[in-house]
């Protein structure tokens, strides 16, 4: 691009759009017309089998012309992946005696097109694995031989792609078999020496035996299988050579081949990942270090360059790093603080020994010296610098360091085996104390890094300095370390985002004559600083050097803001973040900005710092107590005028740097110029809360459970943490009110045979107890499955036999409310498959498509550990807080005491209930309910009468009941079982002396039935006793914040001790770990549901909110629910996300690891037409009963010809889609021709709460809204819909019926994601209606499953005429369509309907008053 963008997108730009990106997207017309297609269209994908005829000619034709002489441009290789050449053509004919180089290369080429789009690659060659070694044994003799120095290094770049892919997938063992191999043991044949070789061995027994092993298999090996051994154990070293020719072919200034640049990028790249998976690491590192292969790059030309060399280093940074990781190579455990010290002063020790022994003339002071005086840099040097050349290579030799070159057999010169030897010995910088010393907030530099904008759009063409976040990690630390780096650069990227955002709207300038600083324009989200000072600077903590707390007053002026804008202000909480900012304009400030100029430059931003609320400080100059008062009318009170000053945190490792800095350089002091404050939405603004959280895990004794631990970090049996493989599982499960009746339980195991216990008959009614004889396998898998394996149908053998028996539930009480909830959802068996794997310890991953019943499965889990482990504690976590509340409704339904129900985090409020289950929510409630408890003792003691205040407290009430209802029921009790034993007591027995009668005079039918024979009315006494009991055991409970006087004591006390599920969302699990952690709060089991849309490192942190108990995790089960075939969660960076792969969830990770998964298999949300949209995405998808025998989805959308249809939409007004601003895509045809719709709608009688408006933009949105704003809102008979939204904040909701604008007119934009179009196309349950520009989205490859079933019906709307709402007429009948041209047409047929309407209205009114009159 001439001028590159220079900033990043606009907030309300979509963060996968990338059609200004140069990333080539064709249409299906462009598909259909070139070359490529045609030459597909005769040789593969022809219909006529007669012309589907293998000829490596074409295949020559295609590579050489096509690919070859257009520079593997991206477009032949997307139309070649989208023809299937790799599936239909070069792979089935592959033969490795007969294929040609074009062949192989063309393999490789599709291979790394499939990955760079994001595509399954792998399964094409499990499918037909007879060839697959053969090939691969080919692309890697290209690698290294001969026949590499013919290749240009572009096509080598290209096979070292195809390499780099393939060592990435090690889950699949096609390609482990293949790659392993090059990573065995063998490899160490190539270390410098013999000498060297036998010190490794020596290290560790296994070592030992495995060479001895290799070197066995050699000796008895005949001459071919011999070559192909020693090919494989040299060729990693063989690559490693080339690798250095090819690198010190770069000068160091003048012209140079980029390709060259561009190899050694991606060869760093291939280090990298060898080094960062243990499989793939553990002999690997000690050939990288034998080769001496990274201080061989930091010592090349190419680090002096002034241009080119800036990615080459910091991939060489990352080398460097994963050397030296704190892991035992060999057995993968994580190395501590204390285990790296040892082995460091191990090799300093025997550095000393050499040194004593053989250099007493020179080297006698290092010898005798401590530790820390040979450890660093400096000195080292100062020690190693005056040895001679013989006496270095003499020392190396006696170290077992290589000192013959790598390539050619000089021996290297002494300044190189000095930096060998200092590399080696030096004191490596512990990562913790870099990411301690750390400041969290991103300061102006860190913002303004032009990488930051570079990344933005990422095409696939070139590697990055990123972690990346595949399915193996090394170790925790790992694990987190990266994700640490990847949150923290995508979260300076949407800080600067709304840093630009604000600072354009502000429309800083400087003012004359005073030369000053002035805002002409304003901004929601950022206001003025009035006065800005340091309040309070405190000393270190112990071993520190950055001070341990820094507070700062900030005060601003809220008078120009509207009320709305002062009250989002006024909301501002504890813990918040905002942003300090200095502008200094200059005269350049006030002219326009183009997007290709520097930002900080042009607008004047000097200084940009973080901060968090402390606390709110009131007139008075005091802080505001805001514990238990979150809402702003409860500060109001303290707070008069339009002043506001907020006491702030600053970072102290940001004010440490910044003060040393201005000692030292003089510098003006960056906390005198603050002038601008900016605040950031809530919801976007968890950064800080999330890297501190890892930064405390890093540096806690973190313990994920044993049986999750190598599941989690991607290595051994994918299934070892399902439960049939978990030891000491339940014997029997309390199902409760999971199954309906004996006929629904027979039906939820169709592969068992249900067998009565002794003394049950068939059938037996619920609850049941259900005990599975079936035997657990625990022992772990020596082999790992295949994907095929996997996906392999199991037998359908009967499986062994499930006892149920059955209980009577408890009578608790003769009052309505007494009476349990149940269940009344009808289970399918994998839905009972999915609660019985949930209510057993281990692993569960369910996935669930749209409709198929997540949230009810998550409910029925909840509530059979509920009352299966009642002493246990139940986690949830979800995404968003709208999924929580449906969550927590459903759980409300569901038998579960609500006394034990507690929702952390806001967005509580927004429950369907009066009920108030925040944490100080439940306190209130139980102070509450103990008022009303207590009125009930009182009312006991009076129907009793006892005299006295009984009531008075929970401790005299827990007398009243131990000396006054006790006493009285334990005699009449044993009376009564003794009665019912040996049958000679009467019924009236229990009624006449009944001690309670009196209390129980308020029962809403007769306490005791006359025709209740004696167990009857025994147990209807029992209830009531029951009754009476729970109020005792309540008011126990109680007890506590009784005795507890503040409000914060009480509520986590309610926390720690009487909550038994307790929800929250991921960002609050983030925000309060520390606090969580602390207060010792525990759980048991942890239910996360929209799990495949939870960044990864966000579902780890809720594993970790409690300290381990003996050094155990205390976790006995995980249960994910979630779709990855829906939308990931949000990253707005795209090469954090598909380069660092930061939208694959945690959920998604374990779905290709092959962990074993309860696929959902039957969806009852939408109608099976409109579900026919998008279950083609999924495997065996159908509709539960109720799609087929539910009235409403038997019946037509009055008014509508179909139930679903795409509406094409042509430019309105002369014009398609616009942007009145960069990115902000609208429609205005699409918002007059959904608007007309719903007005439609309306007036035949639809409910407005029916009705959902989706879109796929937020400029679109933002029309449609204003659009029914001007023809809808002021009309009674329109109203508004339920909403209106885009279809990625409506994921998971649904509504009846949705009108769906796809706004782009010029290109397809980010609905190409299917699982965008996924979601789109499922949240409708009985009426879809497109809007949308036909020719572009039928021209879409990705969409043509969809779009090819929306274009079976007209794209012209079709309506039935005089048909009200609800339709009598059956789905089926399509009536006598009335056909709309377009939205002008559908526009006037509104007005005349409405017309129509208003003119009856008139008529009925005056013939209404005309009777009145009579």
């Amino acid at each position: 691009m001439s001028n590159p963008r220079r900033t990043t997108l606009p907030p309300h730009a979509p963060p996968t759009e990338s059609a200004r990106s140069g990333i080539y997207h064709p249409t299906l017309s462009e598909i259909q017309q070139d070359s490529i297609s045609i030459l597909a269209e005769i040789h593969w994908i022809s219909k006529d089998p007669a012309l589907r005829k293998w000829d490596p000619k074409v295949v020559e034709q295609i590579y050489y012309e096509e690919l070859e002489e257009n520079d593997f441009t991206t477009k032949k290789l997307m139309l070649l992946e989208f023809s299937q050449y790799l599936e239909k053509y070069i792979w089935p004919n592959f033969d490795a005696n007969s294929a040609s180089l074009a062949h192989v290369l063309s393999i490789v080429l599709m291979v790394n097109e499939k990955f760079r789009e994001r595509v399954s690659t792998w399964g094409n060659f499990v499918n037909n694995p007879s060839q697959f070694p053969a090939f691969f044994n080919r692309v890697l003799h290209l690698a290294i031989t001969t026949q590499a120095d013919s290749l240009t290094l572009g096509v080598r770049r290209f096979i070292l792609i195809f390499l780099i892919h393939s060592f990435q997938s090690l889950e699949n063992s096609l390609i482990r078999t293949e790659c392993l191999r090059l990573v065995f043991i063998s490899i160490w044949g190539c270390l410098a020496s013999g000498a060297r070789r036998d010190h490794e061995l020596k290290l560790h027994k296994d070592h030992k035996d495995n060479w001895s092993r290799f070197s066995k298999k050699l000796r008895h090996s005949d001459e071919a299988q011999k070559e192909k051994i020693q090919f494989e154990s040299s060729w990693l070293s063989e690559l490693l050579k080339g690798f250095v020719e090819i690198l010190y072919s770069i000068p160091e200034s003048g012209d140079t081949n980029p390709d060259a640049i561009a190899y050694c990028e991606r060869f760093l790249e291939f280090l990298i990942d060898l080094e960062a998976q243990l499989p793939t690491r553990r002999y690997f590192n000690t050939l990288l270090e034998d080769h001496q292969i990274v201080v061989l790059c930091r010592l090349a030309p190419i680090v002096n360059r002034k241009e080119g060399s800036e990615l080459f280093m910091q991939l060489l940074e990352t080398l460097k790093f994963y050397a030296g990781f704190e892991i035992n190579d060999f057995n993968g455990l994580a190395l501590t603080v204390d285990e790296m010290t040892a082995l460091h002063c191990k090799k300093l020790s025997n550095l000393q020994h050499i040194a004593f022994r053989h250099f007493k003339d020179t080297l006698q002071t290092l010898a005798l010296s401590n530790f820390a005086a040979i450890e660093n840099r400096a000195d080292l040097k100062k020690y190693f610098e005056p040895l001679s050349h013989d006496e270095i290579v003499r020392l190396c030799d006696l170290l077992h360091v290589r000192t013959r070159r790598l390539v050619g057999d000089n021996v290297y010169d002494k300044d190189f085996l000095l930096e060998v030897l200092i590399s080696r010995f030096e004191k490596r910088k512990s990562q913790i104390d870099t990411i301690n010393s750390m400041p969290l907030y991103p300061d102006e530099n860190a913002l303004f890094d032009e990488a930051v904008v570079k990344t933005q759009f990422y095409s696939g063409e070139t590697p990055l300095a990123l972690p990346k976040l595949n399915l193996q990690f090394l170790t925790i630390h790992d694990y987190l370390l990266r994700n640490f780096n990847l949150f923290r650069l995508e979260s300076t990227y949407e800080i600067r985002q709304d840093i630009e955002d604000v600072v354009k709207r502000l429309a800083p300038r400087i003012a004359y004559p005073i030369s000053r600083t002035e805002f002409t324009g304003w901004a929601r989200m950022a206001v003025e600083v009035d006065r800005f000072s340091i309040v309070e600077v405190s000393k270190p903590n112990l071993g520190e050097e950055h001070p341990s707390l820094v507070k700062a007053d900030v005060t601003f002026n809220l008078g120009r803001y509207t009320e709305s804008i002062r009250n989002e202000w006024d909301s501002l909480k504890q813990h918040d973040v905002l942003f300090l900012m200095t502008i200094e304009a200059d005269e350049q400030t006030a002219e326009k900005y183009r997007d290709d100029l520097p930002f900080r430059q042009h607008f004047g931003l000097k200084y940009v710092r973080g901060c968090e609320v402390s606390e709110i400080i009131g007139d008075d100059g005091k802080p505001i107590d805001e514990v238990g008062k979150p809402r702003i009318e409860d500060r109001k009170p303290k707070i008069s005028g339009n002043m506001r000053t907020l006491r702030v945190l600053l970072d102290t490792n940001q004010y440490k740097l910044d003060m040393d800095r201005y000692s030292k350089e003089k510098d003006e002091d960056v906390y005198e110029t603050f002038n601008i404050l900016m605040r950031r939405k809530p919801k976007e603004n968890n950064f800080k809360a999330v890297l501190e959280t890892i930064r405390d895990l890093m540096q806690s004794e973190l313990v994920v459970p044993d049986w999750l631990h190598n599941v989690f970090l991607g290595y051994g049996d994918p299934g070892s943490a399902h439960y049939r493989r978990m030891p000491n599982p339940p014997k029997e499960i309390d199902f409760r009110d999971t199954f309906l009746d004996y006929d629904h339980l027979e039906e939820s195991f169709p592969e068992a045979e249900i067998i009565p216990a002794n003394g049950f008959k068939r059938p037996i009614s619920p609850p049941y107890i259900l005990q599975f004889s079936e035997p657990t396998d625990t022992s772990p898998s020596k082999k790992r499955k295949s994907q095929k394996e996997i996906d392999k149908p199991k037998p359908k053998v009967k499986d062994n036999k499930i006892i149920v028996r059955t209980y009577s539930m408890p009578n608790m009480g003769p009052y309505l409310f007494n009476q349990p909830r149940k269940n009344t959802i009808k289970f399918t068996p994998i839905q009972v498959e999915a609660i019985r794997a949930g209510s057993n310890p281990g692993l569960t991953m369910v996935v669930g498509p749209p409709g198929t019943g997540k949230t009810d499965v998550a409910v029925q889990i909840i509530a059979n550990l509920y009352h299966n482990f009642p002493k246990q504690h139940t986690l949830l976590v979800t995404h968003s807080n709208q999924a929580l509340n449906q969550l927590f409704e459903k759980i409300m339904a569901l038998d579960v005491d609500e006394r034990h129900l507690l929702r952390l985090g806001h967005g509580e409020e927004e429950l369907n209930t009066e009920l108030s289950f925040s944490k100080y929510g439940r306190v209130n409630s139980f102070l509450e309910k103990r008022l009303g408890l207590l009125a009930e003792v009182d009312r006991l003691a009076e129907s009793l009468k006892i005299g006295g205040e009984h009531g008075y407290t929970c401790e005299t009430a827990g007398y009243f009941y131990l000396y006054h209802v006790l006493s009285r029921w334990e005699p009449y009790h044993d009376k009564c079982r003794q009665g019912l034993e040996v049958s000679s007591e009467k019924t009236e027995t229990i009624r006449d002396e009944f001690p309670f009668a009196d209390y129980f005079t308020n029962v809403p039918q007769p306490l005791f039935p006359p025709d209740a024979n004696y167990s009857e009315t025994l147990e209807i006494a029992e209830g009531c006793f029951r009754h009476i009991e729970k109020i005792f055991v309540e008011l126990e409970e109680i007890r506590g914040f009784e005795l507890l006087r503040t409000s914060y004591d009480r509520a986590n006390y309610l926390l720690t001790k009487e909550a038994k599920i307790i929800a929250m969302t991921c960002t609050h699990a983030a925000l309060k770990r520390r606090e969580l952690a602390t207060l010792g709060f525990k759980y048991d089991n942890v239910l996360m549901e929209e799990a495949a849309q939870i960044l990864e490192v966000e579902t780890f942190i809720p594993l970790l909110l409690q300290e381990t108990e003996d050094g155990r995790s205390r976790l006995k089960r995980v249960i994910m629910i979630g779709d990855h075939n829906q939308l990931p969660p949000v990253v707005k960076n795209m090469a954090f996300q598909q380069y660092g792969n930061m939208e694959q969830s945690l959920f998604t990770r374990f779905v290709r690891l092959n962990v074993p998964t309860i696929d959902l298999n039957s969806q009852g949300r939408a109608r099976a037409s409109i579900a026919e949209l998008f279950n083609w995405r999924y495997r065996n998808l159908g509709n539960l009963p109720v799609i087929s025998t539910n009235p409403e989805y038997q019946k037509a959308n009055a008014g509508f010809t179909y139930d679903y249809q795409l509406i094409d939409v042509q430019d309105y007004l002369g014009k398609g889609e616009t942007e009145p601003v960069p990115y902000f895509y609208q429609n205005l045809g699409e918002a007059e021709y959904v608007v007309a719709v719903f007005q439609y709608m309306r007036l035949l009688g639809y409910p407005a709460d029916q009705i959902s408006i989706l879109t796929t933009y937020n400029g679109q949105k933002a029309l449609i809204r204003d659009v029914l704003k001007k023809r809808c809102s002021w009309n009674p008979l329109f109203g508004r819909p339920a909403k209106v939204t885009t279809v990625d904040k409506f994921q998971g909701q649904q509504n009846d019926y949705i009108l769906l604008s796809l706004v782009r007119t010029r290109s397809v934009g980010h609905i190409r994601d299917v699982r965008r179009l996924i979601v789109a196309m499922s949240r409708a349950r009985l009426g879809l209606y497109v809007f949308c520009r036909r020719a572009l989205f039928e021209n879409c490859y990705e969409l043509t499953p969809t779009f090819n079933k929306l274009l079976e019906r007209p794209d012209r709307l079709k309506l039935i005429i005089n048909e009200m709402w609800p339709s009598e007429r059956a789905v089926e009948d399509h009536g006598n369509p009335y056909e709309i041209t377009d939205v002008t047409h559908l526009g006037q047929y509104v007005y005349q309907m409405m017309q129509e309407q208003l003119d009856f209205a008139k008529e009925q009114k005056a013939k209404m008053e005309l009777e009145e009159s009579l």
